[in-house]
């Protein structure tokens, strides 16, 4: 097998391409493995990169060196290689994807990923892209792509980049037009945001649906109707720990494996914080899987599903 370790310069606060260089290094050599690692120079090499050592047949493990964005790209290109399983060395500005898991801070421990176990998990797919996390349209989305503009800024790292661009994208303006079709249902109406979660947590903490299960082969939606300002703060309270059945008024929840979305003009799309623009957005479970492999002994069942939430 052969381990590959795909370094994003660009990804969280700073450049940490020397200390991943350096942990990698001292816990690969005194095992003797078979490693390589690749440093990308532009938004989507990851993609690219992961895509070309799948394409070799060899058995590789690919480690995505970065955030969600990273790890995103690093699925993205394993997607339809059997012969591939992916996983992500942390240290984004959000590291969303493995708070599912009961030890998400093992994730930042190459020595702990280079003994690991491996689950297949579902993978979003996204007109011609893929999110592994979350997808979303509409103010979420404008919130979670615009994350980037504020995370490197002094004291606005992981939630608190995404506070700072909430507030300034609820004073651009709250919904949209839409129309959804899900589950043989035609939904039109002003919406805040339609927001599909693979993962459980994004947004530097958000939790909007604790019982997603990356495995289940389904897609869980929220679908919230336009809120006033008024209502945002309390609203957003509630969406973020994973209390939408308090605001059966506002939310409503769907389990399916795919949903359509028209827009009145070009919306911006969030995949798992990268940005696409469309005006019409068809979202389903991708055929493809992915395998992901983690730290020994760790578990990713939620614990709302197991207590029958």
């Amino acid at each position: 097998m052969k381990h590959i370790f795909i370094i994003n310069p660009a990804a969280g606060n700073r450049d940490r391409t020397k200390d991943y260089t350096q942990a990698i290094q001292a816990a690969c050599d005194p095992r003797g493995l078979d490693y390589e690692i690749l440093v990308s120079q532009a938004p989507g090499q990851c993609r690219e990169l992961t895509s070309r050592a799948a394409e070799t047949g060899e058995d590789i493990r690919v480690y995505a060196c970065g955030g969600d964005g990273t790890l995103n790209e690093v699925a993205s290109g394993a997607a339809g290689h059997d012969n591939a399983a992916v996983t992500v060395f942390s240290g984004g500005s959000g590291n969303d994807f493995v708070k599912i898991f009961d030890d998400p801070k093992a994730f930042f421990d190459v020595e702990r990923l280079l003994d690991a176990q491996e689950a297949t998990f579902d993978l979003i797919r996204c007109n011609e892209d893929y999110a592994f996390n979350v997808c979303s349209v509409g103010l979420d989305a404008r919130i979670g792509t615009d994350v980037a503009r504020y995370k490197r800024l002094p004291f606005l790292q992981g939630f608190n980049a995404y506070a700072a661009s909430t507030v300034i994208n609820v004073i651009r303006g709250i919904g949209e037009h839409y129309v959804v079709e899900i589950d043989g249902e035609r939904i039109q109406g002003r919406q805040t945001m339609i927001c599909v979660c693979n993962g459980r947590f994004y947004g530097g903490g958000f939790n909007p649906v604790p019982e997603a299960d990356p495995t289940d082969g389904l897609l869980d939606v929220l679908l919230v109707k336009q809120v006033t300002r008024l209502q945002v703060a309390g609203v957003i309270g509630k969406y973020m720990k994973g209390r939408y059945r308090e605001l059966p008024e506002l939310v409503r929840y769907f389990k399916t494996d795919k949903v359509r979305i028209l827009c009145d003009r070009p919306n911006p799309i969030n995949l798992d914080g990268e940005l696409r623009t469309a005006k019409e957005v068809e979202i389903s479970v991708a055929r493809e899987k992915v395998r992901f492999f983690y730290p020994k002994g760790l578990s990713y069942q939620a614990k709302e599903a197991i207590a029958g939430k």
